[in-house]
């Protein structure tokens, strides 16, 4: 595996020993590795399958950063490396061969063992610390300290270690977002569909059974699906193949759904994201999709036999959900050619019929740590005494469960319909991620660190889940590790502020005094106005999904009613004369290509349609020309949403002096 340190090591006497043994080679494990190596660690990496990168190399090939400026260290290192394939800089959007290919080559640099197609069965401890894994294949693995990257998280039942999985209720952490939500607009239907056959039975892909209390916990786990690298290419494609056992029934409802919205576009129907080579990371969207709603609530605490079923049972769902769309006769003809004119890239995947390798785990399990990451610390106490990295990504979670509602909202009197619920997306501004959050309880373990299965409520776990998220938190796993082990001290109690300088040196941002060149409007010449002190009305809310943007984040319209949002930018201009007139938006493909921008000028109102699907001219800004206008607070832009094709956003309105 192009220069690997491979080792599989059958039925051995003795305990293979290392200072530091991780556990998962997903993004966030092989960072680990190579940060302890490069700190002079022996170092195994232990990866269930035949491949590393988890996600990132699985076909999530769209990072999801928030705000970039707060990813430093080794992450912020990983998408440098992708960028120099591609001879560019730092670079968010790749292939998934690519991705892999820079991780081993980086595994490899640093001379790190990797230990293939092995998974945990025991676990060894004495006196609260780990002593050795014993693997499936019978081989033992002692360590120092171990480091578990995986998303499952599968050494903490086995070494007693708390966790939990599923949504806690609102009680248990004071947070207004916990437990079962209300009526989410996001990727749900548009208008009543009925959720029963003609005989009264539920449909396929629905949930039976309590759906539970809004506000209450439950054991339920957000959707899973595939990130499908498609392909427009002739050249490049492989067909959409048929599942074995293809039932177009189990998708009456995704017939039920086009019948009653027949005009509705493929961009609706998947989230189409592009890498390069014209290939592409394809998403969830819509209210059936590749999301596989309900099918993952027992894989947190499934067997690893169970688990592979529950695996081939979302294979089967997502490729029969493509067959469906480009083969089924009920599709509407045109949605069923864009779907044609798609398929797997031939040239990604080669090793497992094109398909991606890893199933989308969005969240197993939880630990229940030193110290628990809820809803406030991405809020309102955003930083942390023992920070050792950042995150912003919204709060994020994908839908829970696809249920029938007899009545009520959004659709009174018009039930029984069918509803998904579960899926929150919250706008959080950066947030510092605490060291204790990946430390077991003192009195259950003390040289294990957990960087993928965190300790953190399903709410703020929702937002801390993303892949750079998961590298800064394997660096900085791998840099207390070694502390740890030279001060002969158990992770909990290694000295912070000397870990924290270790991370800075190796550029790890763990405050917005670290992040890196965020724009902000009070220094841009002339007058700005950020959205935060723009007047909205209307739904809007705040997000910091797509960069580049001014300030920390960016406003978006709601999933709603057009012709409701406005956002007026009112400059206070020293004196009159001609002006510049910059917006600032994040251009994707989801965005409307006719917003409304009104420029309330000297001479009068004047209107343009702004094309937000096409990025700015010079990013984040697009000029939209010179305008007179008086001295003072007369004049100012206002962006709409009015009769628009795609989501709107408002970021900041630049006025430059061009007298």
């Amino acid at each position: 595996m192009l220069g690997l340190v491979c080792a599989l090591v059958f039925g051995a006497a003795e305990p293979a020993a290392y200072d530091v043994a991780v556990y998962g080679g997903t993004a966030g494990g092989v960072i680990a590795g190579v940060a302890a190596a490069n700190e002079g660690l022996k170092t195994v990496v232990i990866e269930p399958t035949r491949h590393l990168g988890g996600m990132v190399s699985g076909g999530l090939g769209q990072t999801d950063k928030g705000n970039s400026n707060v990813i430093g260290g080794m992450s912020r290192e990983y998408f440098d490396r992708v960028g120099k394939v591609y001879g560019k800089g730092t670079t968010w959007n790749f292939e998934p061969h690519v991705a892999e290919q820079v991780f081993n080559d980086w595994i490899a640099e640093a001379k790190v063992e990797v230990r293939f197609g092995r998974r945990v069965e025991s676990i060894e401890k004495s006196g609260g610390r780990i002593t050795a894994l014993t693997l499936d294949d019978g081989s033992v693995v002692a360590a120092k300290v171990f480091i578990d990257a995986s998303y499952e998280g599968d050494t903490l039942p086995r070494a007693g270690i708390s966790y939990t999985w599923g949504r806690e209720g609102r009680e248990v952490y004071g947070e207004s977002l916990a437990g079962r939500i209300g009526f989410s607009n996001y990727h749900q239907f548009p208008q009543p569909v009925s959720p029963y056959d003609a005989e009264g039975k539920l449909l396929p892909l629905f949930q039976e059974g309590e759906a539970g209390a809004i506000g209450s916990g439950d054991s339920k786990v957000q959707a899973y699906n595939f990130r499908l690298c498609l392909t427009p290419r002739k050249d490049n494609q492989v067909p959409f193949p048929k599942p074995a056992g293809y039932d177009p029934a189990r998708y009456e409802i995704l017939k039920r759904f086009l019948a009653s919205a027949p005009d509705t576009p493929l961009k609706k129907i998947w989230g189409i994201g592009y890498v390069p080579n014209e290939k592409t990371d394809v998403n969830n969207n819509g209210p059936v999709s590749t999301d596989y709603i309900g099918g993952s609530w027992e894989y947190p605490e499934a067997s690893y036999e169970k688990r592979a079923e529950i695996w081939e049972d979302h294979k089967r769902y997502v490729q029969g959900f493509l067959y469906f769309l480009a083969n089924d006769p009920s599709v509407p003809a045109k949605l069923q050619e864009e779907v044609k004119g798609w398929g797997l890239a031939k040239d990604e995947f080669v090793d497992t019929d094109n398909w991606p390798r890893q199933l989308y785990v969005r969240e197993a399990r939880r630990m229940l740590g030193e110290y628990v990451m809820i809803q406030r610390d991405l809020q309102d106490d955003r930083t942390k005494p023992d920070s050792i990295g950042m995150g912003s990504y919204n709060s994020d979670s994908h839908h829970v469960q696809r249920i029938p509602v007899a009545d009520g909202e959004p659709w009174p009197g018009k039930g029984p319909f069918a509803l998904n619920e579960g899926d929150m997306q919250v706008s959080v501004k950066p947030y510092e991620i605490a060291y204790r959050a990946l430390l077991p309880k003192r009195a259950e373990c003390t040289n294990l660190l957990v960087t993928g299965c965190v300790s953190a409520s399903h709410v703020s776990y929702s937002s801390i889940r993303m892949e750079p998220q998961y590298m800064i938190m394997g660096q900085a796993a791998a840099v207390a590790a070694a502390q740890a082990i030279r001060e002969g001290k158990a992770v909990q109690d290694i000295d912070i502020i000397t870990l924290q300088k270790r991370l800075r040196e190796q550029k790890q941002i763990l405050s917005m005094d670290d992040a890196i060149d965020i724009l902000d409007a009070a220094k841009l010449p002339g007058v700005a106005i950020d959205n935060d002190k723009a007047e909205l009305t209307g739904v809007w809310r705040m997000s910091n999904s797509v960069t580049p943007f001014v300030g920390l984040e960016y406003a978006i319209e709601e999933d709603g009613p057009k012709g409701v949002n406005t956002a007026r930018y009112t400059p206070d201009l020293p004196k009159a004369g001609h002006y510049e007139v910059r917006v600032s938006y994040t251009a994707n493909e989801n965005r409307a290509t006719n917003a409304p921008i009104l420029i309330n000028t000297a001479e009068g109102l004047v209107t343009i349609k702004l094309n937000q699907v096409r990025p700015p001219a010079e990013p984040p800004f697009q000029s939209l020309g010179v305008f007179n206008f008086e001295a003072g607070r007369g004049g100012y832009v206002e962006i709409r949403n009015e009769d628009t094709d795609g989501f709107v956003v408002a970021d900041a309105v630049h006025w430059v002096p061009r007298d």
